[in-house]
């Protein structure tokens, strides 16, 4: 393993116009250089002064659109981004799993690596990381292009811009510099978010969520997690915990949270409490989320009233989202949508109840997305890096 300091390596000129050029390009093109304009609200002037030194590095390229042919001239040109220019290494880190994806400048999952987590001591966990890492840098030596950036993302409270991740739960870690760790093993460019933020940006870009201005992805299984898009803007808040919405207590009456506080909807959603709740419910030595999938769809009352508490506590969550930011869309993602169908109408219901107004007319969605689609939300954060971008 390379163990050199890692080099500030970014696209050439990444001044806003540059990074808001790359970025339209990449998730709405090939596009001609009118339509860049007008995406971008940019002058054909600041376009072309944009482009000249992304294509001069290979990062954009030109192709003749023959489809756009005029009856008389020149056939239209379209600009695109050369997703083969670059690669990048996304890691999504979870209390049992480590996904490492290899993925290149256009986001597109090259190759994906799974390891199980045997030890969540962060010292163990970076030494599974580097492995895996080492293992990417190999198979991109295969594409023949070099590696620019690796993205961690991990659930909690993530501190971005300082590179530190101040509280995991499910890890139990405080406090961990992981860009300063995982920069110094590895001798990359290192970029760290919230899993969820780095989902986001994913979905941002590349899903659900592409071509949106503001919307809010919340995420169901082990944790409650939800990211925010205003204004086209992954939000993190003045403090880095913005969308925490599995800490929105509402039930006084409710079960202790992790966190420290009571009724939190983490403590009646998540995974784990939903488990816990299905084995006093019911007395079965329920230790997992398929045991208790399997009671609820077998009638079991215990069980299925379990699922109802759930959906309802993540729709009103849902609705507390809605009315405080009025997205366009809520899209619902995450392991724990193997239990949709046990808290649909729960979730709907609650949210309705709770949505003011026509804020009840949000579109929310649900998007199955397996955790390779988490680490390459780590490889998007770590692109954003790449090309300068200032997401929050």
């Amino acid at each position: 393993m390379r163990s050199t300091t890692p080099r500030i390596d970014v696209v050439p000129a990444p001044t806003p116009a540059a990074s808001l050029v790359f970025t339209t390009v990449l998730t709405h093109g090939p596009l001609t250089r009118i339509e860049i304009s007008r995406r971008t609200a940019l002058s054909s002037a600041a376009v072309t002064k944009a482009v000249r030194p992304l294509m001069a590095a290979g990062y954009l390229v030109e192709d003749a659109d023959e489809e756009a042919r005029p009856s008389l001239g020149r056939p239209a040109t379209l600009v695109r981004v050369d997703g083969g220019r670059a690669l990048f290494i996304g890691v999504k880190v979870t209390g049992d799993e480590i996904i490492a994806v290899l993925a290149d400048l256009c986001c597109r999952i090259r190759v994906a690596r799974h390891l199980p987590v045997t030890d969540r001591d962060p010292g163990a966990v970076l030494a599974s990381i580097s492995g895996l890492v080492q293992e990417l840098l190999t198979e991109a030596e295969g594409f023949g292009v070099e590696v620019r950036g690796l993205g961690l993302a991990v659930s909690g409270d993530v501190d971005r811009a300082a590179g530190v991740v101040r509280y995991s739960p499910f890890l139990d870690w405080r406090d961990v510099p992981l860009v300063e760790l995982a920069s110094t093993v590895t001798g990359l460019p290192v970029t760290v978010d919230n899993d969820v933020r780095a989902l986001t940006v994913a979905e941002q870009w590349f899903g659900a969520g592409a071509g949106i201005s503001d919307f809010a992805l919340v995420t169901v299984g082990a944790g409650i997690g939800c990211g925010l898009v205003v204004h086209g803007k992954v939000v993190s808040g003045a403090h880095g915990v913005a969308g925490e919405i599995g800490h929105l207590p509402i039930d006084p009456l409710g079960p202790p949270c992790h966190c420290g506080n009571t009724g939190c909807v983490e403590a009646i959603a998540g995974d784990a409490a939903i488990i816990r709740r299905v084995r006093e419910a019911t007395g079965a030595p329920v230790t997992d989320s398929a045991g208790a999938l399997e009671l609820a769809h077998q009638g079991d009352p215990g069980a299925r009233e379990a699922y109802t508490r759930a959906g309802e506590a993540i729709g009103r969550a849902i609705g507390a989202v809605v009315n405080v930011l009025g997205p366009q869309r809520v899209i619902i993602s995450g392991e724990g949508l193997a239990a949709y169908d046990l808290f649909a109408e729960q979730i709907r219901d609650a949210f309705t109840a709770s949505a003011f107004g026509t804020a009840a007319q949000c579109d929310v969605m649900t998007r199955p997305l397996p955790f390779e689609e988490w680490a390459r939300g780590a490889a998007a954060t770590a692109i954003q890096s790449f090309i300068g971008i200032d997401t929050y």
